[in-house]
């Protein structure tokens, strides 16, 4: 029906070992960590992961040894701060030496609109007078041959694969977005392919009824994957708020190698999927993040 699958055969079909892969792309929240998962339990290898504020995802899929190199303007725990497992990639190459690329948030919003576009680079005076030109040999510096004033120019970032989580979406992929939705959409647009997992499929009424709201067109995207509580422990505005303590545990437990081991088996590599991970947390236990406070925008009229 549709473009819909599982998520298992969404990453099976869409995702490859060495692919580039941009993911967690609205910032703190929407991070799709049922789809990060399922790669980790695929086992998936020599991904490049793209996102700006890399979160504990990431983190997640350096320890689980899928990854070769990050892209990304600032990684770990948004909570806690250290990533531990990103740490012991870099310091020690364990379970694998990772390659880094920094970028700025905003930079990384360039580079992908650059990749959507379809040209090699995009100019901005922004990152002039930092030292992202020591820290990214990628990042290069003209004048413009119009003004002659200075430019840096950010690379294009075309991901072989977008995987973003949303509010809701038709079977066939037209993909309604709301509240911070950072680099997103420029992701998408940039990408080869795209996997959208959302909180509630819906019919094509209700996404036609609220165009704008449309920010992922159907044409886009390659599969669909109903998926609720799929961004847990991160948030899903109008649907749940963020799992601090869910960080919090996450950064304690995953201090040391054996202790991270210990946490990707318990809660990865011996979870079957989504819904087992929802039994395993408990029903009544994430309904304490449900929206306590319903704040409704008003309707819009689109009639002539």
């Amino acid at each position: 029906m549709g473009k819909i699958l599982s998520m298992n055969q969404a990453i099976e079909r869409f995702v490859n070992d060495g692919d580039c892969v941009a993911l967690g792309t609205a910032l703190e929240p929407l991070i799709p960590f049922s789809a990060g998962h399922e790669i980790i339990r695929q086992g998936k290898r020599d991904l490049t992961l793209i996102g700006p504020i890399s979160d504990i995802l990431f983190d997640q899929m350096v320890g689980a040894g899928c990854v070769s190199k990050m892209v990304m303007a600032w990684a770990g725990n948004v909570i806690m701060g250290v990533g531990y497992s990103l740490r012991r990639a870099v310091e020690k190459g364990i379970p694998r030496g990772i390659e880094i690329e920094d970028l700025t948030n905003f930079s990384i919003c360039l580079a992908l609109n650059a990749g959507a576009m379809g040209i090699p680079f995009f100019p901005t005076k922004t990152l002039l007078g930092t030292d992202m030109f020591q820290s990214n040999s990628r990042i290069k510096e003209m004048v413009c041959p119009y003004t002659g004033e200075r430019l840096a120019l950010v690379p294009a970032l075309v991901p072989d694969v977008a995987i973003i989580h949303a509010q809701r979406a038709d079977e066939e992929g037209n993909t309604h977005l709301w509240g911070s939705i950072g680099v997103s959409k420029e992701a998408c647009l940039a990408s080869d392919r795209v996997i959208v997992s959302v909180e509630e499929i819906v019919e094509r009424e209700v996404i036609v009824s609220d165009p704008n709201r449309t920010l992922i067109p159907g044409f886009l995207v390659s599969g669909v994957v109903h998926e609720p509580w799929g961004a847990h422990p991160s948030a899903v505005q109008g649907y749940y708020d963020r799992d601090h303590e869910h960080y919090m545990r996450y950064h304690k437990e995953t201090r040391t190698e054996k202790g991270f081991a210990r946490w990707l088996d318990q809660w990865i590599l011996s979870v079957q999927d989504r819904s087992k991970y929802i039994d395993k947390i408990g029903v009544g236990e994430l309904q304490r993040f449900r929206v306590a406070r319903s704040h409704e925008a008003m309707p819009v009229e689109y009639g002539y």
